[in-house]
């Protein structure tokens, strides 16, 4: 596929992911901020409370990304992740001079996501539901948040190159496999970090917040540092293990 078709896949995947995934997200606050009767016990970030809300956003992101990995990972490996695509630059999978491209394309469909869910929903979107957006829960330090989204992101880079990278692993499970596990990663550290693992994702809600003057921006570089390393680390330990 050429380079531009192989752009324009990653940007509309994802977008299909910020739409969908931190889409749920604002949906979630702006359910719990409308809920009869309110949540009484302020646990978790809407109406269920707790894990369930976790649950609920977890599986919003891991169809959309099971979605995306089946429609156009053929046509561009569906990285929609700059820290996937800078991990498989880092173990000579990539080419340099794609990965600005690639990345490029990931931050534009990702602003494009959250500028488009709050065209369709409102300034409530921002105002209440945040578009989505990641920043540490109270409590949790720069340095923990920045930690717990390397961990995270760590077992997803580790389950993409062992069920799609790989290719040993057996055929037609990798878009379930990794969607599940971004649910499953959510479920764990969304109230911790919100658990982005992944830059674009985190950026597309700050841009679209910042329109509406919520600025974000100071936590940004969890959201980068934490899944690159996380990332790169799993791609090198996991070529270390396979290698026969």
């Amino acid at each position: 596929m050429s380079l531009s078709k192989r752009f324009l896949a990653e940007l509309v995947g994802t977008f299909i992911l910020v739409f969908f995934g931190p889409g749920a997200a604002a949906i979630t606050l702006m359910i719990a901020k409308g809920s009869s009767p309110p949540n009484p016990f302020n646990i978790g970030i809407g109406a269920l409370g707790g894990l369930g809300d976790w649950f609920a956003i977890g599986m919003a992101f891991a169809l959309a990304i099971s979605a995306v990995i089946y429609s156009i990972g053929r046509i561009s490996g569906a990285h929609i992740n700059p820290a996937v695509t800078i991990a498989l630059w880092a173990t000579k999978r990539f080419p340099s001079n794609e990965v600005a491209p690639y990345i490029v394309a990931q931050l534009i469909g990702a602003s494009l996501g959250s500028i488009l869910f709050f065209a369709c929903v409102g300034i409530e979107a921002a105002t209440v539901g945040g578009l989505g957006a990641t920043a540490p829960f109270p409590g949790i330090s720069y340095g923990q948040a920045i930690l717990a989204e390397a961990i995270g992101t760590f077992l997803l880079m580790f389950v993409i190159m062992g069920v799609a990278v790989d290719q040993r692993a057996p055929p037609g499970f990798a878009g379930l496999v990794i969607g599940l596990t971004v649910g499953g990663i959510i479920v764990t550290i969304g109230n911790i970090t919100g658990s982005s693992l992944n830059p674009a994702r985190t950026f597309g809600p700050y841009l679209g917040d910042s329109l509406v003057g919520i600025n974000l921006w100071q936590y940004f570089p969890i959201y980068i540092i934490g899944p690159i390393v996380g990332a790169v680390l799993a791609a090198f330990l996991y070529d270390y293990l396979a290698k026969e």
